[in-house]
């Protein structure tokens, strides 16, 4: 009999554990367990049920569990042996764990829809091996979805209420409502949801042929960007290289010139030595015949002495350097300077073309419009505060200009309010129609002829100030749409755009006249920097130059400059400068005096003196620190000090010390080489210009044809 058992071993196996039963104990509905097992198994229930694992019949209340004797004592003589496979652990939190483990959880592989319940591999067997239990539909692992109401299967959609029921709530709460099995409802909402999916692979196929086209406009605008550069680079170094050629020309052409005179000169250098030589040798036979004492052979010879040469026989008449230099100098300065204006006013508008490639943003693709740089802007009707609140002067009818965009937030310039800060919901861009009800066309304000100046909210204009200010007035010359030129007096051919300028009123207009201001003697003048050329030329006198008006005779301003007194202008032509620009002119590195003005300076002499000429080494509002040869680290006061002219800064550009040689360009130094050469290296000893060389002491030379030696 017990031999018969062994072949059919599982009907003695613990349907929970899977081995063979210990201390085996027959529930009512007469299936057997471990008591250890099914004492376990109805404790873990949540619903305190006590339901047989198998027949899932409900016991109430919970059965007494007393031990099957007989069981037991066949258990007895049944060898002890177990061939279950292993059980695989939990690796992942979203595994399921198996309901009949019992001491080491392990993972779920199935749940029974019928048992409601989930197994690992090992206590999955008995669905597989009894036939009752081969009838449940098992599913891959998962929680059972179960009605909180009637602990049942949700098997049910309910079209009615839109939500998952079991069959007793169809019978119950959802009687006559629209109900369909889940299988059902789901079959239909996939097909939706197959819809959608397609909708959002061809969405995302169209956002990827963007990123791709975006992909590819950033290519082409780095590509292009780092052509320009190659192309600016290229022509910079060719314009370069073109005037560095006209410089040597230029030099070339001077050494040349220099080498001709010098020749004719040497030639009358040497008939002068002979004259003088032929002269001294007539003088010394004069002066012996009158050391002799014999009057009558002083008498009869006296008519053989040599006469002095009458004065059409005298060199009196010197050749004159005609070919001076000086003028070439002058040219080259007022070369140089109309080159400055002229690249300065090109480069500023090579700047605002890339300037202006920053308002072609790409689409902001997190918004169902688009707001980039440069747009006109208005807080949305809707609104009624905004974020960062309203600011001084903005209101819904306020328009303005986007600076900046930073994520959701912008910065936008309004009329009375730079700087504005909003969110981006809050905005919305200002059509035509609205801009036109809200702000007159600017074009039909202003015209051709109309006298108009530069708007006070206007910071600073599109294409740059070029010398003007809020308080210029100039004349419309044209209109092109937005774009208008105006001929102001500091600037003829200023370029504009029409919100930017207003209207002058007539009684408002006092600025506007040849003089553009009127002078005082005594103010404070230098030339503007829209002239060029002065009528009455530059004579020494810069840009930078500062005078004080001397003499105002109709058009003509007479200005003492440090570098040309009495120096005559058109006045048109000047501009007169405060405090501010005083302090402006000076910055580091400019060579410097004590104007004649100034008695004694505020923190006294020192060892300068007004003909002193030292280099700016710091300026600090009022205050400026000077390194004078005579007195380094001097302290001043901007107002006492003026620029040094190009002439005394050649005589003081030396220091005590320093070591200099003759310039290669100097043919003959004004006073002669002496014992010295070009090669010569000498040490400053005093500064107008006296120099000791290891060749000669004491050497005297010009400091304009002097150099630093490195």
């Amino acid at each position: 009999m017990a031999e018969s058992m062994l072949r059919d071993r599982d009907q003695y196996s613990c349907s929970i554990c899977l081995d063979l039963m210990k201390d085996p104990v027959t529930i009512p509905c007469g299936h057997s367990y471990c008591m250890a097992c099914i004492r376990n198994y109805w404790d873990r229930d949540e619903l305190k049920r006590s339901n047989c694992p198998q027949c899932r019949q409900n016991f109430i209340p919970r059965p007494v569990l007393n031990k099957n004797t007989m069981l037991a004592e066949i258990m007895e003589n049944l060898p002890n042996f177990n061939t279950a496979s292993p059980a695989q652990d939990i690796t992942d939190p979203e595994d399921i764990e198996c309901d009949f483990c019992m001491e080491k959880r392990a993972r779920a592989v199935k749940s029974c829809l019928e048992c409601r319940a989930s197994y690992c591999e090992t206590h999955l067997q008995p669905h597989y091996d009894f036939p009752a239990l081969k009838r449940h539909k098992l599913v891959s692992a998962k929680n059972m979805p179960t009605c909180q109401k009637h602990d049942k299967l949700l098997e049910v959609f309910c079209r009615t209420d839109q939500k998952c029921i079991c069959m007793l709530c169809l019978m119950d709460d959802h009687k006559g409502h629209d109900t369909v099995p889940c299988a059902a409802e789901r079959g239909e909402k996939q097909v939706k949801l197959k819809t959608d999916k397609s909708k959002f692979d061809g969405k995302c196929k169209e956002k990827e042929k963007e990123l791709c086209e975006l992909q590819q406009t950033i290519d082409s605008h780095v590509n292009s960007a780092h052509r320009a550069i190659k192309d600016t680079e290229k022509a910079f170094k060719e314009s370069v290289s073109f005037i560095e050629r006209k410089c040597s020309e230029i030099i070339e052409r001077i050494r040349a010139q220099e080498k001709a005179d010098l020749d004719k000169l040497g030639g009358v250098r040497e008939q002068l030595e002979l004259e003088i030589a032929a002269l001294r040798g007539q003088g010394d036979v004069l002066d012996k015949f009158l050391q002799t004492e014999d009057n009558v052979y002083f008498l009869q010879n006296i008519d053989n002495m040599p006469t002095p040469p009458g004065g059409e026989d005298c060199p009196s008449q010197l050749m004159e350097l005609v070919n001076s230099f000086e003028n070439v100098s002058k040219t080259v300065s007022e070369f140089k300077e109309r080159l400055e204006g002229f690249c300065k006013q090109e480069a500023d508008d090579i700047l605002d073309t890339v300037s202006d490639l920053s308002t072609k943003t790409y689409p902001n693709l997190d918004s169902d419009f688009q707001i980039k740089i440069g747009n006109r802007v208005c807080v949305k009707s809707s609104v009624k505060t905004p974020k960062f609140n309203w600011g001084a002067h903005v209101t819904h009818k306020s328009i303005g200009v986007v600076k900046a965009v930073h994520g959701d937030t912008l910065i936008v310039s309004f009329p009375g309010h730079k700087n504005w800060k909003g969110d981006l919901s809050e905005m919305e861009l200002v059509n035509g129609s609205f801009e036109q009800a809200e702000a007159p066309a600017q074009n039909n304000l202003i015209k051709v002829g109309d006298k108009v100046r530069v708007k006070p909210s206007v910071e600073t204009p599109k294409h740059k100030w070029g010398g003007i200010t809020h308080q210029s007035v100039g004349v419309v010359k044209s209109l092109d749409g937005e774009a208008l030129t105006v001929d102001f007096p500091e600037y003829s051919g200023w370029r504009g755009i029409v919100p930017e300028m207003e209207v002058v009123p007539a009684d408002d207009v006092s600025g506007l006249s040849t003089t553009n201001c009127s002078f005082n003697v005594g103010d404070k003048v230098r030339v503007k920097l829209t002239v060029q050329t002065p009528k009455h030329q530059w004579g020494g006198v810069t840009h930078k130059s500062v005078g004080t008006v001397k003499a105002i005779k109709d058009d003509v301003v007479t200005v003492d400059f440090p570098e040309c007194k009495s120096w005559k202008g058109m006045v048109s032509e000047m501009e007169r400068i405060t405090s501010k620009d005083t302090k402006e002119c000076f910055k580091i590195e400019d060579r410097v005096r004590v104007k004649a003005s100034v008695g004694t300076p505020k923190r006294g002499w020192g060892s300068v003196s007004h003909k002193s000429v030292g280099v700016i080494t710091a300026v600090d509002g009022e205050s400026m620190t000077v390194n004078f040869p005579e007195h380094k680290s001097w302290k001043a006061a901007v107002c006492e000090m003026e620029l040094a002219s190009s002439a005394d800064s050649e005589f003081y550009k030396f220091n005590f010390g320093d070591r200099v040689r003759v310039k290669a360009s100097v043919g003959t130094p004004k006073y002669n080489w002496g014992s010295i050469s070009h090669k010569s290296v000498g040490t400053v000893k005093a500064l107008k210009l006296v120099v000791d060389f290891p060749e000669q002491s004491n050497w005297g030379g010009d400091p304009t044809e002097m150099e630093l030696v490195p």
